[in-house]
């Protein structure tokens, strides 16, 4: 099954598998994060996906905003961590965090 994500201006396809169509269904549901149309700090659609890894062990995946480097970053569940989703904050927002300059 193709699944179909837009993020900003992009859109990005991923393929997910299975030996039958509840095993498809389950993998279509671990990709369990919305479409975002723009950053929730500038309000651009120039928005990207990223993947880091900090101090050689920790992975981290996020939504980029191209314009003013702001992310959200992707969350994994601690009884599967192949399913993914956006955080968010207390009031259910996307959890849109400001780009830091490094000290």
């Amino acid at each position: 099954m193709m699944v179909s994500k837009r993020i900003g201006r992009r859109q990005f396809h991923f393929t997910v598998q299975g030996a039958n169509f509840h095993e498809v269904v389950a993998e279509y549901d671990r990709l369990s994060f919305p479409d975002v149309p723009k950053c929730g700090l500038c309000g651009s659609d120039n928005l990207d996906l990223t993947a880091r890894v900090a101090q050689d062990k920790f992975k981290y995946t996020s939504l980029k905003c191209l314009d003013c480097r702001g992310d959200v970053t992707f969350g994994k569940r601690q009884d599967d961590d192949q399913t993914v989703f956006l955080r968010k904050t207390e009031d259910g927002k996307l959890d849109w965090r400001a780009w830091e300059k490094p000290s």
